[in-house]
């Protein structure tokens, strides 16, 4: 990922915000079609190291763990993808966004990439297809991390999550989306455009407009979803080591959900981060990957 002229590098943006890393890694942007669609994902790191793959969350795309691959590229093989519909990755042609989806995607892709053994990582919607995937495939993963969701989600953090991604979508103006993002996250300016790049195109006709398919950003739109029952029943099927985790200031997950994910699994760490809303790995990446690091050191 070169410097844009769009924001600060990733390398810059990573020093301001503290992230601890020792090597100036980049991605390597890969391609790959399952189910009918192609698929992209960033490639960090060595092929022969131990893998890594991430998942993100609904309107966000690869690039936004790239505070978290720029340090574990360093001694793992990061794997993150644009899930169907999201980021550089085709939009569904018959407008299919389920779980049952987006699980099959991450079957095709574990399988022609040959991936054995690796740890997996989710984020939000990202999170809860983790565990969707993780709960039918038994002796697969080495470990699982469950990023600010869980079984149950609070309505208040939907709701405003929703009501963000109905507004106008259709923008004169770069900067009109930077004020968005920026009153949305309260973000600076710089690390606003250095990671709203990857997530808006501009078209023919001049104006700005998000990556991610329009039918999700459709009002009322609901993508057919595992129900919190069967995310439960899943979670307790699942055999590998497990770390949730939450950000002190989500509105989406419950510290009761967090808790009771850890009663309901037989070797689960919860970890709450501090300075962190919903977007955990974005809002305080420093003491996200400390979480993250105490879990994989168990496997080094």
């Amino acid at each position: 990922m070169a410097s844009h002229s769009m924001g600060l590098s990733l390398h810059d943006a990573a020093r301001q915000v503290g992230v601890p890393f020792t090597v100036e890694n980049e991605p390597v942007d890969r391609y790959i079609k399952v189910n009918g669609l192609k698929l992209h994902y960033l490639e960090w790191g060595d092929p022969n190291s131990p893998t890594i793959v991430m998942l993100h969350g609904v309107q966000q795309q690869a690039h936004s763990w790239d505070f978290i691959s720029l340090p574990l590229s360093v001694d793992y093989r990061v794997i993150a993808v644009d899930q169907r519909g999201h980021g550089d990755s085709d939009w569904s042609p018959d407008e299919d966004y389920s779980t049952d989806a987006y699980v099959g995607d991450v079957e095709a892709l574990v399988s022609a990439i040959g991936l054995k053994d690796f740890h997996l990582m989710g984020h939000s919607m990202g999170g809860r297809n983790s565990l969707a995937w993780a709960s039918g495939r038994p002796g697969t993963l080495k470990s699982l991390t469950i990023v600010d969701t869980g079984p149950e989600t609070q309505r208040r953090g939907s709701n405003r999550i929703q009501q963000f991604r109905e507004l106008p979508d259709e923008l004169d103006t770069l900067e009109e989306f930077a004020q968005r993002v920026m009153e949305y996250t309260g973000r600076t300016r710089e690390q606003t455009l250095g990671a709203l790049k990857y997530s808006i195109r501009r078209r023919e006709d001049g104006k700005w407009t998000w990556k991610y398919d329009k039918v999700i950003r459709r009002r009322g739109f609901r993508a057919p979803a595992w129900t919190p029952e069967q995310l439960w029943a899943g979670w307790r099927k699942i055999d590998c080591p497990a770390l949730v985790v939450r950000g002190a200031r989500s509105d989406i997950f419950a510290d009761e959900t967090m808790m009771r994910m850890a009663e309901e699994h037989h070797d689960c760490t919860t970890v709450t981060v501090d300075n962190a809303g919903h977007l955990v790995q974005g809002d305080n990446p420093p003491d996200f990957l400390k979480a993250v690091k105490g879990l994989l050191g168990r496997f080094s």
